[in-house]
Parts: structure tokens; C-alpha cells; sequence
């Protein structure tokens, strides 16, 4: 199976703000951002989408195909208390213990990120046990990030050495690594 995963476009939000499970929509230069991954995914043939609900990925997924399945375990990091709150306006006994150990330090009211890996290879068992050949992804960086973590055998606390740009779109084939 080939799974190719897609990041959405650049989200409509003021940097240095904590989002990731706000739907936040994208930003008006959509449309130029969507024709490079168009003319990239022209040329593989997937079997069907998944996509995560959030309004950043769902317009991107709905340019794409509409034979999408909308999966709530492919939406971001959950950051609780943090949500739609400057980085700088967090209360630093409430981050730094989070900075120190972001893998198995929930957020206040949110996921830690073994919480969102495990809802994501949740995920990824379910439709390794399908008939699918190639699917596309259409989610989030950190989402990105656990799917490249699972196959590559990373750990977690070394994902973010993956650098993601907006509609960046990585290519997996999980028959390679079974070999």
C-alpha cells in the first residue's frame, strides 16, 4: 500500500498563535497553494481519501476527490486550555512542563502526543487491515509526523526534526518496509 499524506494549505491565523484542533479556515492564497498538489497527485493512482474534519484540510480534500472519508483520529493535537491563545500568553508552569516532555505531557484539558500517536496508528491499523492499495491523507503536521514516526520506527520525541510546510506531500509505501 502507498500511502501519500498531504498537509493543508496555510491556515488563516496570526503566527505565533496555538491552534490545532480550532477549525480555522485557510487563507485567500488557497487557490494558488492547491495547484502544485493537484498537478502532483494527478499522476498517482489512490484508491480513496481520508481527511481530517477540520475545515483547513476538508476544503483541500473536497478539491481533490469526492470519495472522502472524514476521520475525526486525523485531526491535530487537541490543545485544550491553549486553543486560539498567543504561545507567549501561556503561563509558563503551564508550558514548561509541556516543553520539557511534549510527548507524554498532556496539554491543560488537551492531548499529549502519544495520546494524538495512538489515536493516529489506531487509524493506520484499521486501514492496513482493508483491501485499500493507496490512499491519500489530507491532515495535519502533527498527524504527519506520527504517520512517518509509525513506519520509520522514530521516536516520537525526534519527529519534529521533519520540517513540514504547508500542502507538503509525503509519500509512504508500506510494502518497502514489510519486506
Amino acid at each position: 500500500m502507498e500511502i501519500i499524506i498531504v498537509r493543508h494549505t496555510t491556515p488563516n491565523i496570526e503566527k505565533g498563535i496555538c491552534y490545532g484542533q480550532a477549525d480555522i479556515d485557510v487563507t485567500s492564497t488557497f487557490s494558488e497553494e492547491l495547484q502544485p498538489i493537484l498537478k502532483e497527485l494527478k499522476s498517482i493512482d489512490f484508491d480513496h481519501i481520508y481527511a481530517s474534519p477540520l475545515q483547513r484540510c476538508k476544503k483541500l480534500a473536497e478539491k481533490i476527490s469526492t470519495n472522502i472519508t472524514f476521520d475525526n483520529r486525523l485531526k491535530e493535537l487537541d490543545f485544550g486550555d491553549w486553543e486560539l491563545k498567543k504561545w507567549d500568553d501561556i503561563p509558563a508552569e503551564e508550558i514548561n512542563p509541556w516543553m520539557e516532555n511534549f510527548v507524554e505531557v498532556p496539554v491543560t484539558n488537551g492531548e499529549s502526543y502519544i495520546d494524538l500517536n495512538n489515536r493516529v496508528v489506531n487509524f493506520l491499523q484499521e486501514i492496513e487491515k482493508s483491501n485499500t492499495k493507496n490512499i491519500v491523507i489530507v491532515t495535519h503536521a502533527g498527524v504527519m509526523r506520527c504517520i512517518w514516526a509509525h513506519y520509520n520506527t522514530i521516536p516520537l520525541d525526534k519527529t519534529f526534526e521533519l520540517k513540514l510546510t504547508y500542502g507538503q506531500i509525503l509519500k509512504i509505501s508500506t510494502d518497502k518496509l514489510n519486506d
